[in-house]
């Protein structure tokens, strides 16, 4: 029975200090993501027919792509540290941002690899794709693509809100990251007052928010993992020897 006990003490530490590996690197992904969310705010180019085949262009909208891949790994381990102390506030902030994420991929990804290929081919489908952007619609009909687009503002505002307000009550991690991530994502509307050039700038306090978070989640679980194994057997066996 000591033996049994022992093992099934064992196993369980293992499957803690898995969950606890999974859940660090989930918050070094949302650093990840955050990190480029911020270069993307700051080095953003003009979206403009002969901006895409720069160089510049390509870099940022990769990075955007990468943004969107790890802040959806981030968000999980974000929300599954604190999925019960944050409740359904939390719950719907994080399906909104990672909403927010598959949404966006979709237009990073055409913009990295495809609109640089029809740059020359195509300058009116590129054009009309851009205007979703630049408030310039194009003379070509883009679809449902408009709309998507559209979806994507509200669903990033009041995901971020929701989340940042439920990682605040919360209370486990950073709560100034949460305040940050909330008043960042609510302000990001007043980016419409800046010369179009320095919109993508709106960006920069949520990437800065979501490097927080992510650093809170990486550094707590690190002190979780270095404890060692012991510590959770020990009490039982000694009991169990005095029987």
């Amino acid at each position: 029975m000591n033996t049994n006990r022992q093992s099934a003490l064992i196993e369980e530490s293992k499957m803690k200090k898995t969950t606890s590996h999974l859940i660090r690197w989930a918050g070094v992904s949302a650093m990840v993501a955050g990190i480029s969310f911020v270069i993307v705010g700051l080095f953003h180019p003009v979206e403009m027919l002969s901006t895409v085949t720069t160089t510049r262009w390509a870099i940022v909208h990769l990075l955007a792509t990468a943004m969107c891949f790890f802040g959806v790994i981030g968000m999980a381990g974000l929300y599954a540290r604190q999925a019960k102390e944050s409740g359904w506030l939390g719950l719907a902030g994080y399906l909104l941002l990672s909403l927010w994420y598959v949404l966006t991929v979709g237009f990073t990804f055409t913009e990295v690899f495809i609109l640089p290929l029809l740059a020359t081919t195509a300058p009116m489908f590129v054009e009309g794709f851009l205007g979703m952007f630049n408030g310039h619609p194009g003379a070509m009909n883009m679809g449902v693509l408009p709309v998507l687009w559209n979806v994507t503002g509200p669903v990033y505002i009041l995901g971020g809100l929701l989340f940042g307000i439920a990682t605040f009550r919360a209370g486990i991690l950073s709560r100034w990251a949460a305040v940050l991530l909330a008043v960042a994502a609510v302000s990001s509307p007043a980016g419409a007052l800046l010369p179009h050039e320095l919109k993508a700038l709106v960006a920069v306090p949520v990437g800065l928010a979501l490097v927080w978070l992510g650093y809170s989640l990486w550094s707590q679980r690190r002190a979780h993992v270095s404890e060692p194994i012991s510590s959770l057997g020990s009490p039982q066996l000694g009991q169990t020897g005095a029987d």
